[in-house]
């Protein structure tokens, strides 16, 4: 297999900070250069700090098909890796580029380019195509998809959202045809990671996690690793861990806890 980072194995042990075990134990998140936490829904830095330096080398190109507030980006000119971000609430892409352009390259000079755009729809991808052909690219080297969790926080009021799809099934549905819409641009022997939670209706557990790896399955990638994320600090529970300790009691559930980064390989 081809080497696919820029790790020097021969001195493996003095990596103590990249996570290795599938259960990953993350204390509060990174806030140091331009990431900031004010953003709803964010995951924290340190999840494409880890993929990146494990599956990326520097100079090569990351594609993120559900931007946010811009920190995968943020963490491309942190780390010396390309980025390209897509975000379909015009707001919201907004205020990415003002993050991003807070963030200094630490390491070398790269591009990060914001798409404002609908990632199940052909013609982002057809943008993503001119902006990687612009830079002399063919493909991205990883994947990052960080999709709404559903319908648990409302991000906008575009029909176009995943957050508005009305079933879950139309959620994994839409979530399919973005994958389908970007897989053949990732270069073959590199990782396309989905960070993704499940929830509960009507006092039921949905396994959206599950659902989305079944949907990703279809595509003929490989899966590498399921790996278990913490939650800290969830903005829903701040300040009532009784509260939801109670209601966990009587209703008979189990307060969530964590959340899922599913690992996949291109063959």
């Amino acid at each position: 297999m081809p080497k696919i980072n820029d790790l020097n194995l021969k001195d493996w042990k003095e990596y103590k900070d990249i996570i290795t075990d599938s259960l990953w134990i993350i204390g509060a998140r990174d806030k140091s250069g331009a990431h900031t936490a004010e953003y709803h829904g964010n995951f924290i830095p340190q999840i494409p700090n880890q993929l990146m330096r494990r599956f990326t080398k520097k100079s090569n190109v990351v594609l993120d098909t559900f931007l946010g507030s811009g920190t995968t980006l943020i963490e491309c000119r942190r780390l010396g890796r390309h980025g390209i971000g897509i975000e379909l609430v015009p707001e919201i892409a907004k205020k990415a580029r003002d993050n991003i352009a807070k963030q200094t390259s630490l390491s070398g000079k790269v591009f990060t380019d914001i798409l404002i755009g609908d990632s199940t729809k052909e013609k982002t991808r057809d943008t993503v195509i001119k902006v990687l052909k612009n830079h002399n690219r063919k493909n991205v080297q990883l994947i990052i998809m960080h999709p709404p969790y559903h319908d648990i926080i409302k991000f906008s009021n575009m029909p176009e959202d995943l957050c508005n799809t009305e079933t879950v099934e139309e959620f994994i549905k839409k979530f399919g045809i973005a994958i389908k819409n970007f897989v053949d641009l990732l270069e073959k022997k590199y990782y396309l990671a989905i960070v993704i939670g499940d929830k509960y209706t009507a006092g039921e557990w949905i396994p959206l996690g599950f659902y989305v790896m079944q949907e990703v399955l279809k595509s003929g990638l490989k899966l590498k690793s399921i790996l278990v994320k913490n939650m800290v600090g969830n903005r829903a529970k701040r300040n009532q861990e009784h509260l939801w300790r109670y209601r966990a009691l009587v209703g008979g559930f189990y307060i969530f806890r964590h959340e899922y980064i599913l690992l996949f390989q291109k063959l």
